[in-house]
């Protein structure tokens, strides 16, 4: 009886010792994001403000796994898409863009051929002929280094070497994510080569500030967009050269509207060819972060996100391929039009389009790009 005795309470003294698993604000468990991929470790770091504000944050493809914001009531919502294990971001589980600090090259190259110093390059093709967000192998499906980490920030490194989905030049690349006070989070992008190259690097969130995918449909929530052009696109997604005017189209949020206002318009050719809204609009703001590039606001929750950048584009992808294959966070399957991307970037397809503004990356030069992600109610 005694040795049962000992052998319980040491059960319990031994309980007591374990530490208990913390969960995120979101519910993650951090212990499901603990990996080794292509030998290099993987983590969740969690960001938070005195606002009560948190970003959960996975060094795989360098991607936003949540965003824990208040809404009208002071009620905590996660306003993006994701999932619930580091597994499940992996290539081989879901081929998913979910919350990714995308590169090489954002967006799509025609045909992946691009011509660099009088040199062409055939890169990956993974979107109708295309190369799309720097083909299968790109740096989504990557672990990045982490280089700095605390409460407020992560800075993150990749080292793509020369010939990386065959893009030249040896790139030292980071992306640093900051939570400020004010609920923001702001973005830096640097990246440095060794000979010529281009790049242009975005993050992939997928947002619904109603924090209930399931049941939310992005459609009935308002969208503007500082821009009165944008570039429009053929069957296979690819842009035709042209810069054409937003007024008097379905592409005019110069005023803020509905997203599915008029998102089924399919006589209006870009929507057939887009199967929605997967477009570049030419920003007004000249790159200025004093010039608001595009609002996204929820009606049922009042959460508003104002996006700001240095670039002179973004691509609004409001969630149409999105078919319920994927099971994200909570279980919930991510239905068409459960979320909608605001990607800021280089214009699609600019290597080969030396009138737009250029993504040429040059050695001793340092590319650098800022995007400011602002919450807030109303």
């Amino acid at each position: 009886m005694k040795r049962i005795i000992l052998l319980i309470a040491a059960a319990l003294s031994l309980a007591a010792c374990t530490p208990k698993t913390v969960l995120t604000k979101s519910g993650l468990n951090p212990v499901k994001f603990e990996g080794v991929y292509n030998d290099k470790p993987i983590a969740l770091y969690t960001l938070s403000n005195e606002s009560g504000m948190e970003v959960c944050i996975t060094n795989f493809g360098g991607r936003l796994v949540s965003i824990m914001v208040p809404d009208k009531d002071g009620e905590m919502k996660d306003v993006i898409l994701g999932f619930d294990n580091i597994e499940s971001y992996y290539p081989e589980n879901n081929l998913s863009d979910f919350g990714a600090a995308i590169g090489r090259y954002a967006n799509r190259i025609n045909q992946g051929r691009i011509t660099v110093d009088g040199t062409e390059y055939q890169l990956p093709q993974n979107n109708y002929g295309h190369c799309l967000h720097g083909g299968p192998q790109g740096w989504q499906y990557k672990v990045y280094d982490v280089v700095e980490a605390d409460s407020e920030h992560i800075k993150l490194k990749m080292d793509s070497p020369d010939g990386d989905a065959n893009f030249p030049g040896h790139v030292i690349a980071y992306v640093t994510y900051t939570l400020t006070d004010m609920n923001s989070i702001c973005i830096n992008y640097e990246a440095t080569t060794d000979k010529e190259t281009v790049i242009n690097m975005t993050n992939h969130a997928y947002f619904n500030l109603s924090g209930d995918p399931a049941g939310h449909s992005i459609c009935d929530d308002m969208l503007y967009i500082n821009a009165s052009q944008y570039t429009p696109v053929d069957s296979t997604f690819m842009t035709t050269g042209e810069i054409v005017p937003v007024a008097g189209t379905p592409m005019d949020f110069t005023t803020a509207k509905r997203v599915g206002e008029q998102i089924d318009e399919y006589d209006f050719i870009q929507l057939k060819n887009g199967n929605g809204y997967d477009h570049n609009w030419v920003l007004d703001t000249c790159g200025e972060l004093t010039e608001t590039a595009a609002t996204l606001y929820c009606p049922q929750t009042g959460i508003q996100l104002d996006v700001f950048t240095t670039e002179p584009g973004i691509q609004v992808y409001s969630g149409n391929f999105l078919d319920g294959t994927n099971t994200g966070k909570k279980g919930i399957n991510y239905q068409q039009r459960t979320a909608i991307c605001l990607e800021t970037q280089k214009y699609p397809d600019t290597p080969n389009k030396p009138e737009w503004p250029s993504a040429q990356l040059l050695p001793g030069d340092t590319y650098t790009s800022f995007c400011e992600f602002r919450f807030s109610v109303r």
